[in-house]
């Protein structure tokens, strides 16, 4: 074979371009799928990517990389030597651990990108779904409503409706059919075709590939309310320093030599490891939830599933099991049983892995019925307006349009005249419904009579675990709403199988009302316990009615139609055999079905929060008990308790558990999380106040029986050791809501309190960095911080109630 050329491909058949690109409607074999990926490569476009030095330099560039540059600096100028080599030292420690950390974060998106690939149904010897990125030419594969177009391709059979406006500007729909292009990115609107594969990577004409996994992120409602509190806390800062320079001119003291400690006390009050906290927190959020079978394609979606209070669900493969089963079947006049599957059967597609048409195919297998003699000539998806599939199909020289759907619809296009029946069939179907089966019926054209061949009742049961986790869902705050486009009596009745409630609305009203009275909206979405005849539409307008009664709204889909809903929700997910558009738009995509995947997530989502939450408190206490008490101490003392190179030993030290607060064993909450911070900085200004009075009485009992004010530099070392040990055993207080025996932290976060504690110790013991203190002082300022700790505990819990 050979390549075609990009005038060739536009004005050849597909006939013509199978011979050149030497496959057919059969597709290509594994062999030649591996010889033609050896020759061409596979579909992909690939990344370019910064190089690692770039990236690992970018580390020295910043705020904080700045001011600590310029600490070095200055500590040379001042002949300050030591001070200098060790900054900066740490500042290339910080630098390996930070670059160490980004890259793992990219290595978690990097999987999630591969899991969330774009999938393509392709025939090789029977029809197989694939990434897109194993397509190669001369595939021949099968493209339908809500697909990406994954290479450049040419019609074979079938039309498709495409919007080409991300590769031509142009939001025009395009009606596409037999020997038109498609091009690799464009989006099938509605209708479905066979393509064969022309161009793939790099050669295709827009040189376009999709994504599902969005890398930006957007701003967080917790960098909100984070950009409060360092606000806050660079008010305190800048204020306590303000005056200590102001004294410090007063008792004629070296400001020029003060300033690299006024300098790194301001770094300390900058929230130095935010961006690494986040990122790791929620890119090992990401990583657990996939194991999980869950996949967040937008990094930030945890935010909102934390905060999420209600959720509406699909009934089909959420709430019930998604395999539909032929249970029962009613032929009417001279048709049989039989009749019924064949038609059946004959008006499905089993390369869509439409769940009706599985069923229908399923039954003619088992009950060994031969289609062999039948040839589909035109099939029509199922459209949702009309509820219906129609297929025409040939035997023996004659032609049949076979039309399968909703009872209803099938009773407008084909109405029993025999009043006898229709109420007999009315009946049937009712006593179907209230036993929660869906009922399809079947008509058939031929020779311009159109005849109602029967009804057949399909059932689709509960899974046995929905009970116990909608339960789940309301013990976790989160109301849970059952969305079908079955009738009401089914709706009713797998709802109150499954213990959801019985309370069923019908969306016209809230189609009705959410433009002119958006209170009745709400009061009529929140009321209900489930949706009937849900079109794809309507639940758009369900999320907009129930945000307008400020809900966090929660929404599963898996159609092209679905996607504004998916969007408009604060939280939309996808579900496991949800269309490309559908996981495009979500912000979650579920990989397994049922509602346990989803009682996962809300639960992951709060431990995420609580995480950023503790890391929050610890910043506020940590920068009270830092920056305030330095200060403090100096104007009652007229001493510093630390130099530059002590505070800057602090920030990397601590750093380790810092970051580590994003692996923490937090508990989820008991209901939705809320962004309100006067509470949290209520509790963390109380206890960081409480830090700075106790770190200023042990000081005076150490001077008071040591005498460590006559000696700077084991003042230094004191008072290196009150920051340190007090900052690991204020995380203790921090971490939980309640006590601090109620949970246990994290293996990485007890590694990183300990092994801070041990360095903290051997470093003061022998004289490490720091000068040399008397054993029995360290253990009584080691003792007296445990003791001070499990105080401010129980002060905590006590403020926490409240």
């Amino acid at each position: 074979m050979r390549q075609l050329s990009k005038e060739e491909f536009k004005s050849l058949t597909y006939e013509k371009i199978f011979e050149l690109l030497e496959t057919s409607e059969s597709g290509l074999s594994a062999k030649e799928v591996a010889e033609r990926q050896q020759e061409f490569g596979f579909n992909e476009i690939p990344e370019k990517k910064q190089s690692l030095i770039v990236l690992f330099l970018k580390k020295f560039w910043g705020l904080t990389a700045w001011m600590l540059e310029f600490i070095i600096i200055l500590s040379i100028f001042l002949k300050h030597y030591i001070d200098a080599y060790f900054i900066g030292a740490l500042l290339l420690l910080n630098t390996i651990l930070s670059f160490y950390q980004e890259s793992k974060s990219s290595q978690a998106v990097e999987a999630l990108k591969k899991q969330l690939a774009i999938k393509v149904r392709t025939i090789r010897d029977q029809w197989v779904l694939i990434d897109a990125k194993e397509v190669t030419i001369g595939d021949v594969i099968r493209i339908r409503a809500g697909d990406f177009v994954p290479a450049d391709v040419k019609i074979i059979d079938g039309s498709v409706g495409v919007d080409q406006s991300s590769l031509t500007g142009e939001s025009q729909l395009i009606q596409k059919s037999s020997n038109d292009i498609l091009y690799s990115g464009s989006i099938i609107k509605n209708g479905e075709c066979t393509a064969v594969v022309a161009f793939i990577g790099n050669n295709t004409y827009f040189g376009k590939t999709t994504e599902l996994v969005e890398l930006a992120k957007p701003k967080l409602n917790i960098e909100n309310m984070i950009t409060k509190v360092v606000k806050f806390l660079m008010i305190i800062v800048v204020g306590s320093l303000v005056l200590t320079l102001i004294v410090s001119y007063i008792r004629d003291e070296n400001l020029f030599a003060l300033l690299p400690l006024m300098l790194i006390l301001l770094v300390s009050a900058i929230p130095v490891a935010l961006p690494a906290m986040f990122t790791v927190s929620m890119a090992l959020g990401s990583q657990q939830l996939s194991k999980k079978g869950i996949l967040v394609t937008r990094l930030n979606a945890s935010e909102d599933v934390a905060s999420m209070t209600t959720l509406c669900a699909d009934k089909t493969g959420t709430i019930t099991e998604n395999k539909l089963s032929l249970s029962k079947v009613k032929p009417v006049s001279n048709f049989s049983e039989q009749d019924i599957y064949v038609f059946g059967a004959l008006c499905s597609l089993e390369a869509n892995h439409d769940p009706i048409d599985l069923a229908f195919i399923s039954a003619c297998r088992q009950k060994n019925i031969d289609l062999s003699g039948y040839e589909q000539i035109n099939f029509i998806p199922f459209d949702p307006k009309l509820k219906r599939t129609q297929a025409v199909v040939k035997f023996n020289s004659e032609q049949t349009t076979i039309t399968k759907g909703a009872y209803e619809g099938i009773c407008n296009i084909c109405p029993v005249n025999d009043e006898k029946l229709k109420t007999e069939l009315d009946q049937t179907v009712n006593e179907w419904a209230a036993n929660g089966y869906k009922t399809i019926a079947i008509s058939i054209e031929r020779s311009d009579k159109i005849e109602f061949v029967g009804i057949s009742a399909l059932y689709d049961p509960p899974r046995k675990d929905s009970s116990v986790f909608i339960k789940e869902l309301r013990k976790l705050g989160v109301n849970i709403k059952m969305l079908t486009g079955d009738a009401k009596p089914i709706a009713r009745e797998i709802a109150r199988q499954v213990e959801i409630g019985v309370s069923i609305a019908e969306p016209q009203v809230i189609r009705q009302a959410i433009s002119t009275d958006t209170k009745t909206a709400y009061d009529i979405a929140s009321k209900a316990d489930g949706f009937c005849e849900v079109l794809p539409e309507d639940k758009f307008y369900i999320v907009k009615a129930l945000q307008s009664g400020n809900e966090i709204v929660g929404m599963t889909g898996d159609g092209v139609n679905d996607a504004p809903a998916l969007k408009q929700a604060e939280v939309g997910i996808a579900v496991s055999n949800a269309t490309d558009i559908a996981k495009k738009a979500a912000s979650v995509v579920l990989l397994e079905e049922g509602l346990g995947t989803i009682v996962n997530l809300i639960k992951m989502g709060r431990i995420i929060h609580h995480r950023v939450l503790n890391w929050i408190v610890n910043k506020i206490v940590k920068t009270f008990q830092t920056v305030v008490f330095v200060c403090i101490a100096y104007l009652v003392t007229g001493k510093f308790v630390v130099s530059a190179l002590d505070v800057v030993l602090l920030l990397f030290i601590i750093d380790f558990v810092t970051i580590s607060f994003s692996t923490d064993n937090v508990r989820w909450s008991r209901k939705p999380e809320i962004f309100n911070i006067k509470p949290i900085v209520r509790v963390s200004v109380i206890v960081g106040i409480l830090t700075v009075l106790e770190s200023l009485f042990i000081l005076y009992i150490a001077d008071k029986n040591f005498q460590i004010f006559a000696n700077e530099h084991m003042l230094h070392s004191f008072g290196f050791g009150i920051l340190l040990f007090s900052s690991v055993f204020n995380v203790f207080v921090i971490r939980e809501r309640g006590h601090f025996w109620e949970s246990i932290p994290s293996r990485v976060l007890l590694i990183s309190m300990f092994a801070d504690i041990v360095v903290g110790i051997l470093m003061i013991s022998f004289g490490i960095i720091v000068t040399k203190l008397p054993l029995v002082l360290l253990v009584l300022l080691i003792f007296y911080l445990i003791l001070v700790s499990i105080l401010n505990d129980f002060i905590k819990v006590a403020l926490s109630k409240r």
